[in-house]
């Protein structure tokens, strides 16, 4: 994948699918980036993540150099504020602001939306990861120890948030 030139982000739809997916593998493949070992099918990622809040980097050419999305945490009223999310990029793509960018998008959707916390969990390998979200004003809220086991190895989880500053 070459440099590209421009970094559009615009909302993710059907025509993104492959693409998105397949940066979805490559994340999971690399084994840092989360619990799951294979990416779920379209339709299941189509149903789960939130409309509104679901973005894709795209180069000039229309191709696909990241994704992030959201979920809700809980179905109870007093967290409609509150969403867990995800970004990937491409390997080749990063470095590049292309993860900043589809942050940035969010964190506008979202709080256009009323929503004054984006959380996540991140493996505190992914020094990448956290040092985006750090610089997109995001902080460390803890370490879950030994949360889960993956390909039979216990792994930590770094919680981070971000609380809007316009939303109250």
């Amino acid at each position: 994948m070459s440099a590209p030139s421009v970094v559009r982000v615009t909302a993710m739809g059907r025509e993104h699918a492959d693409e998105v997916l397949t940066i979805y593998r490559l994340g999971i493949d690399e084994g840092d980036a989360t619990f799951e070992t294979a990416a779920p099918t379209w339709e299941h990622f189509d149903a789960t993540k939130l409309p509104d809040h679901r973005h894709v980097a795209v180069d000039d050419s229309g191709r696909v150099l990241g994704w992030v999305a959201a979920v809700t945490v809980s179905d109870r009223c007093v967290y409609v504020g509150v969403v867990e999310h995800s970004v990937y990029v491409h390997p080749d793509a990063r470095g590049r602001g292309v993860g900043s960018a589809l942050l940035s998008a969010l964190i506008a959707s979202t709080e256009a939306a009323g929503v004054w916390t984006i959380q996540s969990g991140v493996f505190p390998e992914n020094t990448g990861s956290l040092a985006l979200h750090r610089r997109a004003g995001f902080r460390v809220i803890g370490t879950r120890e030994r949360i889960g086991r993956h390909h039979g190895v216990w792994r930590d989880v770094v919680l981070i948030e971000r609380r809007s500053p316009v939303v109250a």
